[in-house]
C-alpha cells in the first residue's frame, strides 16, 4: 500500500518534492501548501501518514503545527519528517521534543530522503520502550550527530543511526557485530553488510576529520578520545548506545 505525503514547504522545495514523488510509486502525495494557516485543514481533510513539514512558514510556524498535531488533532496523527534550513542543534532538539519522528536539513538529495522516508516507516518499530522515551532517544541521537559533525546526507547517517537504535533494543547484538549487526542494517535498506560497514565507518572518520572530537568529550563529560584516536565501529556504536540506555533510566 502506498504512503500518503502531505508536502508543507516552500514553493521551489514543493515542485521539487512532487517532481520526485511523480516517480517515486511507493507514495502519494495527498496536498502540497506552503501556507501554514492550511496545513490542520490539509492533515484533517487528507489523512496523510507522513507530513514533510518545513520549521519556516508564513502565518502558522513548523513549531506551531508540531504542537497542534500532538495536543489538539483528534484524527490519527501522521509521522513528521521536519526539513529544513534551520539546522542549529537547537532547532534539531526542539522539532523531536514538539513531536518530529526525523530531522533533515536543506539542502537535500533524492537519496538521503528516501533513506529518511524508509526509516521513518519503522522509525518506532526497533525502540520497544514507551512513546515519550523513544523520542528522547531519537531527538538525542540526531542532537549527538549533529554536535560531533556526521552530516545527514551520507550514508552512514542512517546506517549508523539505525546501528545505535538496534543496540538499545538490544545491547547484546553489539558482540555479533558482523554476523547479525550489519546484515539486519542491510536488510531494512537493501544493501549488502560490507556496505553498511564501510558506509559507518566513513561517517566516523567524516566526524574525526572535522576535528569535533572534543565535542564528543564533552557529551559524555570526559575524555573519551583525542584526535590520534579514532574508534572501530563496534566500539563507537556501543559507547553511544550505551550512553542512550544510561540517559533513558535517569
Amino acid at each position: 500500500m502506498k504512503q500518503k505525503l502531505l508536502i508543507a514547504q516552500d514553493d521551489d522545495s514543493c515542485r521539487i518534492l512532487k517532481e520526485y514523488f511523480a516517480t517515486n510509486y511507493d507514495y502519494e502525495v495527498v496536498g502540497t501548501t506552503s501556507n501554514g494557516d492550511e496545513v490542520i485543514d490539509l492533515i484533517i481533510g487528507t489523512q496523510p501518514d507522513i507530513l514533510i513539514l518545513d520549521l519556516i512558514l508564513p502565518t502558522r510556524d513548523g513549531f506551531y503545527i508540531l504542537d497542534y498535531i500532538q495536543t489538539k488533532l483528534v484524527t490519527r496523527k501522521p509521522k513528521v519528517l521536519v526539513l529544513t534550513a534551520l539546522t542549529q542543534e537547537s532547532f534539531v532538539s526542539k522539532s523531536m521534543s514538539c513531536g518530529a519522528s526525523d530531522f533533515l536539513a536543506k539542502p537535500f538529495d533524492s537519496e538521503t530522503l528516501r533513506r529518511h522516508l524508509a526509516d521513518l516507516q519503522n522509525s518506532y518499530e526497533v525502540l520497544p520502550i514507551g512513546k515519550n522515551k523513544r523520542r528522547e532517544i531519537e531527538e538525542r541521537i540526531s542532537s549527538i550527530f549533529l554536535t560531533v559533525g556526521i552530516p545527514a546526507h551520507i550514508k552512514g547517517y542512517q546506517f549508523l543511526r539505525e546501528a545505535i537504535k538496534l543496540s538499545i533494543s538490544h545491547p547484546e547484538i553489539i558482540n555479533s557485530i558482523t554476523k547479525e549487526l550489519y546484515p539486519a542494517i542491510a536488510e531494512k535498506f537493501e544493501t549488502s553488510p560490507s556496505k553498511v560497514e564501510r558506509a559507518i565507518r566513513h561517517a566516523i572518520e567524516v566526524a574525526w576529520n572535522r576535528g569535533k572530537i572534543e565535542n564528543i568529550n564533552n557529551i559524555f563529560g570526559i575524555k573519551v578520545y583525542d584526535n590520534n584516536e579514532k574508534p572501530t565501529n563496534s566500539e563507537f556504536i556501543a559507547l553511544i548506545s550505551d550512553k542512550m540506555i544510561i540517559d533513558s533510566r535517569g
